[in-house]
């Protein structure tokens, strides 16, 4: 059995905790060797002691390519670090429901108060902003992390590969991407595809709150753990999160996988199928007969 020094361990332990706070706690890419785990939560256990609000050492490297819409970055950089932990911001009160009829205008008057962004400093990298697309009206919500380089140049959310994967999903649930509704987290490319600093996601997620609030899905599906996190405003491990119906703003939320991760890790799309599988029963959608 190998010894790790207290350096080793630390790095370890912190390492853990960073995964946990994002929900990554399935993610885990590489066999484990068995012999560290005992030393691996060892670790973890003697630096509960920590303070909460201790900058975490680790952070996501940059993306060395694309994979369509916002891609979770697994490998974490030592020499970066990561802004301290901050507190999720309140979600606003749900706003009064919109007749069918008047819901595209309203989602216009939202993409007309936005204009040319600079709320945040996402606005500088920034080639196109992306509100959103598909219908006004639709029963069926997904909201992802953020744009990708794709997404960045053609100003519509999931347009490259992981954008692709989705439309197959949808597809497989009977519907057609126009029939249903989707939007991010942030409406502005982080720089390399990192992951959007609270500062950014605050600030641009009560724009998607209010989309929400337009559209008033029956079913919303948040696409990773970033989704998931901001919308219902906790960090909670994936693990916890998949597999049942969370209450959200007169909707059932349903917690999945990104696409872009099922592009890296196929063997989860049965996982993420399942979700789906509890998305269409709720919607009352059976699959299509196979010809």
């Amino acid at each position: 059995m190998r010894t790790l020094d207290s350096a080793t361990r630390e790095a370890l332990a912190e390492r853990v905790r960073f995964y946990r706070d994002l929900g990554l706690t399935e993610f885990y890419r590489r066999p484990v060797d068995p012999a560290l785990i005992a030393q691996f939560e060892a670790a973890e256990a003697s630096s509960q002691s920590t303070p909460a609000d201790k900058p975490i050492a680790p952070s996501f490297p940059p993306a060395s390519t694309e994979v369509g819409d916002h891609e979770h970055k697994l490998d974490l950089q030592e020499d970066q670090a990561i802004p301290p932990r901050k507190p999720m911001q309140a979600l606003p009160e749900i706003a009064d429901a919109i007749p069918v009829a008047g819901r595209a205008a309203a989602l216009q008057l939202i993409r007309d108060e936005i204009g040319d962004c600079t709320r945040c400093a996402l606005h500088t990298g920034r080639n196109k902003l992306v509100f959103g697309d598909g219908d006004a009206a639709a029963r069926l919500m997904f909201v992802g992390e953020g744009p990708g380089a794709d997404e960045d140049a053609q100003g519509l959310p999931f347009v490259g590969r992981a954008g692709q994967l989705l439309n197959n999903m949808i597809t497989a649930m009977g519907l057609k991407r126009e029939q249903v509704y989707i939007a991010n987290i942030v409406k502005c490319r982080p720089p390399s595809n990192r992951t959007p600093e609270p500062d950014e996601a605050n600030t641009c997620s009560q724009f998607l709150f209010r989309q929400i609030d337009v559209v008033r899905p029956q079913v919303l599906v948040a696409l990773g753990a970033t989704a998931a996190t901001y919308l219902l405003g906790s960090r909670q491990p994936l693990a916890g999160l998949r597999g049942r119906v969370h209450a959200y703003r007169g909707a059932q939320l349903i917690v999945t996988y990104h696409p872009a991760y099922l592009l890296r890790d196929p063997r989860q799309k049965k996982e993420a199928w399942a979700d789906l599988q509890i998305a269409m029963r709720e919607l009352g959608l059976k699959p299509p007969a196979k010809g």
